[in-house]
């Protein structure tokens, strides 16, 4: 008996305490979201592996398309369809080249952008 009257006289004391500490904890985190952000730019590193990455994308994705035409240019090629044969390796090495020609060019762009800006920065240290 005597626990259970201390059980319950110990919370209720302590109750009042709890959501008190949740109310100002809730408090401080609408404070906290609130505040706007403050967005940065990618650096100019960041723009030289985000373009050496689109170019590796670019030449993966250009490879498998070529892969995909061979491949079904030697099933043709298996099954005696010469011509079909010969079609899905053109059209997969043209696929291919597509993508390997979108991937360097815009991995290109960023490259030569991050570049030009790091350049940009040391040039303004110098002077």
């Amino acid at each position: 008996m005597r626990f259970a009257v201390l059980l319950l006289l110990a919370a209720s004391t302590s109750a009042p305490l709890l959501v008190q500490g949740q109310q100002q904890t809730s408090g401080n985190n609408n404070q906290q979201s609130t505040q706007p952000q403050a967005q940065k730019g990618r650096s100019p590193g960041g723009d030289v592996g985000s373009g050496t990455g689109d170019i590796g994308k670019g030449a993966g994705k250009g490879a498998g398309q070529a892969a995909e035409g061979v491949g079904k240019g030697a099933g043709d090629l298996v099954t005696l369809h010469p011509v079909g044969a010969a079609e899905n390796v053109g059209v997969g090495a043209g696929k291919g080249a597509k993508d390997v020609g979108v991937g360097a060019g815009k991995g290109t762009g960023k490259v030569v952008k991050g570049t030009g800006r790091g350049i940009g920065k040391g040039v303004k240290k110098i002077f």
